[in-house]
């Protein structure tokens, strides 16, 4: 039983995970995530919104969830877009942790403090041992209320 439950673990926590905007390759991912991964990390939105849109694979919750977050980091933002794109992500996935955390970002932006905190606890429910998208949009709503 000893040496039967650390894998049973490690199972338990790679299931349901999905990638956000900096996550590393996978193997059975589509070839233009790369591509707009690599123009996200280097800050270029607009870039990255031409590639997600040559390749429209509107069907994806991670192509709807960069296409959302393009939006909302590109200068100035679209939040409205983000928005509907991030909606989309989790219509397709309702557990997508990249769409979760940064829907609840967008929340804070527009002072949806209860919006915020909802995606939050959503969260925490897709993050079975916790995850970076739950501890990273909990500093965001921590340094909110700080502010408020």
């Amino acid at each position: 039983m000893k040496k039967i439950l650390p894998v049973v673990l490690l199972l338990l926590s790679m299931a349901g995970q999905s990638q956000g905007a900096d996550s590393a390759p996978m193997k059975s991912d589509p070839a233009w995530l790369a591509e707009v991964r690599a123009s996200i990390k280097a800050d270029n939105y607009d870039q990255a919104m031409k590639q997600l849109q040559a390749a429209n694979d509107t069907g994806s919750a991670d192509w709807n969830n960069l296409l959302g977050y393009s939006l909302r980091k590109k200068q100035p933002p679209d939040l409205i877009g983000a928005e509907k794109y991030y909606q989309a992500a989790l219509k397709i996935d309702p557990e997508h942790r990249g769409a979760l955390e940064y829907y609840g970002k967008l929340k804070l932006l527009n002072n949806d403090l209860p919006g915020a905190e909802m995606l939050l606890a959503r969260l925490d429910k897709a993050c079975l041992f916790g995850c970076e998208e739950y501890a990273d949009l909990k500093e965001a709503i921590q340094k909110y209320k700080a502010k408020k």
